[in-house]
């Protein structure tokens, strides 16, 4: 009797100590999950004029997608976690002869799992490999985000330049139709003279009215960056006349060695070839070790069991998730050497575009617009001398408007093609340095 306590307790203190031993971890590894509160974003976008900095810290700080992209990577941090979890043990009793004390056996088990065949590191490498690919997700989605602000923001100061040039435009068709007026008045030109006058200037007013609606609808973009349904903000600030500036080839084929998007496809190569690691690890079975104590009461005595087994693998070998496995890692190398093409095809054409409206957009700067004005305002002032018919002064009205047109239109599309090139070669400081004036 005195053995059998002796057992029973020896057996208990090995399972307290186990309990211990596995517990102790968990609690050290616990993640702090609790939602961080954010700053109020209204006091941040209430502001008179909105920098494009200052519109990237609202969209890094509050767009929901981002927030969505790092839940995603704290989830990934709990389960490299839990694949360096050791198995549980399992204790199991069983009685025999429950009818008969006297001849009662009584069994009490303690069995531990061992894996072998390396599936414990194998299993954390494969976890953190899939938490390098959403640290990769987490940062290709910032400049994302990033690049959706730059874009959006240039909409809107585009905008803002349109609906200045259309509102000089109105007060020029004003004067021209006030000078018709006076000429009617006077005789010296006809009354048709002043009604196309007043279409140029209702055809002013009307493009007026479209360029608001598009700041309103370019604003609504802006504040949807940051998660904002209703713009605050007051206006944009920065120069849509200042171009976003040329890489060289060595630096765009050195930034794109290390474009997030490139990484992410290697990480997800290096995640699967981890996978089928595993899975071939799985191929080996384990072994279990088993320490318990048997009592009979016939006998009146205890006895120590001690049982090892170990599963005889002659049928299933893992074999067909082995040759998944191993098909998918190949696959995920076949996609990163199509990634590497397609991000070098993207970066080429947008650095060529980029290039050709780069050259648009300083000739209309430099010599087309100034050159239209001058013909349109010496027009308009011609006209008010009797010197040219109104349809001259409508043909440089038109040949103005549309120049202007083609140079905001150059502005805004070589910002956007410079933000889509940031957005694949990694880096966004030369746009955020291009809107602000800084060098």
């Amino acid at each position: 009797m005195y053995s059998k306590k002796l057992a029973a307790r020896l057996l208990c203190r090995t399972l307290f100590g186990l309990a211990v031993f596995a517990g102790a971890p968990l609690e050290a590894q616990t993640v702090d999950s609790s939602p961080s509160v954010p700053s109020p974003v209204l006091a941040l976008e209430a502001s008179p004029s909105l920098t494009l900095s200052a519109a990237i810290d609202l969209a890094l700080t509050f767009n929901p997608e981002l927030s969505a992209a790092a839940n995603e990577l704290r989830a990934f941090e709990g389960s490299v976690i839990q694949a360096g979890i050791l198995p549980n043990p399992e204790i199991s009793t069983s009685v025999e002869d429950t009818q008969n004390k006297a001849s009662r056996t009584t069994t009490i088990q303690l069995s531990q799992r061992i894996e072998l065949g390396g599936k414990r590191s194998a299993r954390i490498a494969s976890a953190e490999r899939g938490r390098d690919v959403a640290t990769a997700d987490l940062a290709a989605k910032r400049l994302d985000v990033r690049a959706s602000v730059t874009g959006a923001f240039f909409d809107v100061l585009v905008a803002q330049e349109r609906i200045q040039q259309a509102d000089d435009l109105l007060g020029l068709a004003r004067r021209v139709t006030l000078a018709a007026s006076r000429r009617v008045s006077a005789g010296k030109i006809s009354p048709v003279e002043e009604t196309k006058a007043r279409v140029a200037e209702a055809s002013a007013r009307v493009e007026l009215n479209q360029a608001q609606r598009e700041l309103a609808a370019a604003r609504k973009r802006l504040a949807a960056s940051w998660g904002s349904s209703t713009p605050r903000f007051g206006q944009v600030e920065g120069r849509t006349d200042s171009l976003p500036p040329l890489l060289s080839s060595e630096e765009i084929a050195s930034r794109l060695s290390a474009s997030p998007s490139l990484l992410r496809a290697r990480h997800e190569a290096e995640r699967f070839a981890a996978l089928a690691d595993l899975e071939r690890t799985r191929r080996v079975p384990d072994l279990t070790v088993s320490l318990g104590s048997k009592t009979s009461e016939e006998l009146g005595r205890s006895q120590t069991i001690v049982g090892i087994s170990i599963p005889f693998p002659i049928f299933d070998r893992n074999q067909g998730n082995v040759l998944e496995a191993q098909r998918r890692a190949d696959k995920a190398r076949d996609e990163l050497g199509a990634t590497e093409v397609r991000l070098g095809a993207n970066v080429t054409q947008n650095e060529e575009r980029l290039k050709a409206l780069i050259v648009e957009a300083e000739t209309l700067q430099a010599e087309i617009v100034p050159g239209a004005r001058s013909a349109y305002e010496a027009a308009s002032k011609g006209f008010e001398l009797g010197k040219f018919s109104f349809l001259e002064v409508l043909d440089a009205q038109r040949t103005f408007f549309q120049v202007r047109a083609q140079y905001l239109r150059s502005l805004s599309d070589a910002h956007r093609t410079a933000a889509e090139l940031e957005r694949v070669l990694g880096s966004v400081d030369s746009t955020a340095s291009a809107a602000s004036g800084r060098p």
